[in-house]
């Protein structure tokens, strides 16, 4: 079974800086991409940022210059930092990867159950 854990979220005040985990765990040969996508309240959920196994990153226009995202393939984890928070910043946060289990199959996809970011004063 392979699972993704998010951690990190937050209350945080307008202009401050939070980070994200995701970890991920189980039966895992190597993980692809990975990324963090959000859903704010009412609204469908969208991309932040992804991140391939070789370190390309790909941004939202929304967040390009306030977050990053990272990765430690030793720990399968990837990560999201996240500076001068805005109020459209709050959602959900969740975690997604395309893991290969073996070898030999092709990557699945995966989601965490997700983690809140709440920017407010």
């Amino acid at each position: 079974q392979v699972q993704l854990v998010e951690s990190g979220g937050d209350l945080v005040q307008p202009g401050g800086s939070l980070r994200l985990s995701c970890a991920a765990s189980g039966n895992i040969f190597s993980i692809n991409d990975m990324g963090w996508y959000r859903q704010a309240p009412g609204k469908e959920r969208e991309l932040v940022a992804t991140i391939t196994s070789g370190g390309r990153r790909n941004y939202a226009d929304s967040v390009k210059g306030r977050f990053t995202i990272s990765r430690d393939n030793a720990k399968n984890t990837v990560y999201l930092q996240m500076n001068s928070l805005k109020y459209e910043d709050t959602a959900v946060y969740y975690c997604n990867a395309d893991i290969l289990k073996y070898s030999f199959s092709l990557g699945m996809n995966y989601w965490g159950k997700g983690t809140l970011v709440t920017v407010s004063s």
